[in-house]
């Protein structure tokens, strides 16, 4: 995973994603939870609202910046400058981990770290939501393949497309609830191509 490269691209670009998360789980008020790799806080905003105790990481501190602007200093809602694949949390601290669009930008050895770590700073009976793109996602293949089904593009940042066997490989050590594949149409200069993404719920 290459920091220098998120530090210039959202320095560049600034907000990288816009719109506004809706599909959320339900979960009880003031449950505590992680989001790895907060971006530019598109999402925290949307769990912050839902009235749960959110703590948001990210290596960039250019996105750390940008989600503390979009969070308000709300009072249920810290985001720190952190590392995924080394998670500075005591173990059984959170009642949910999500976990999107951000693991698929790590190479293998990163991925499986994250495995070994990750599960154990779910609370007894937490969740972890995942989502990542699949092999069927029309950008699969697409740049310079560092990786079985890795590919980098331009200023660096790689993606890793999955497929559902290795989502359930990934996280061998909790209990699969749920995976599915989410599709969904995008227009590029006046085609329409296919976005598709695996969505998948564990438990420990």
């Amino acid at each position: 995973m290459n920091s220098g490269a998120w530090e210039k691209d959202y320095t560049r670009r600034g907000m990288l994603w816009s719109g506004v998360t809706h599909d959320l789980p339900d979960l009880p008020l003031r449950s505590r939870v992680l989001e790895l790799g907060c971006g530019n806080g598109k999402t925290l905003c949307a769990m912050i609202q839902r009235g749960w105790d959110v703590t948001a990481i990210d290596f960039s501190s250019r996105a750390v910046a940008l989600s503390r602007g979009v969070s308000g200093g709300a009072s249920h809602g810290q985001v720190v400058v952190a590392d995924a694949r080394c998670l500075p949390f005591k173990n059984d601290s959170f009642d949910a981990v999500f976990a999107m669009h951000v693991i698929g930008h790590l190479h293998e050895a990163d991925r499986e770290q994250i495995n070994s770590t990750l599960p154990y700073i779910l609370k007894p009976g937490g969740i972890l939501f995942f989502s990542d793109f699949s092999t069927d996602d029309f950008r699969f293949g697409k740049g310079d393949e560092t990786e079985i089904a890795t590919f980098r593009r331009g200023p660096g940042i790689i993606t890793h497309y999955f497929t559902q066997e290795e989502v359930i490989d990934l996280f061998s050590k909790l209990t699969l609830v749920s995976i599915s594949i989410h599709q969904w149409p995008m227009r590029v200069l006046g085609s329409t191509l296919v976005r598709s993404e695996i969505q998948a719920t564990f438990t420990r």
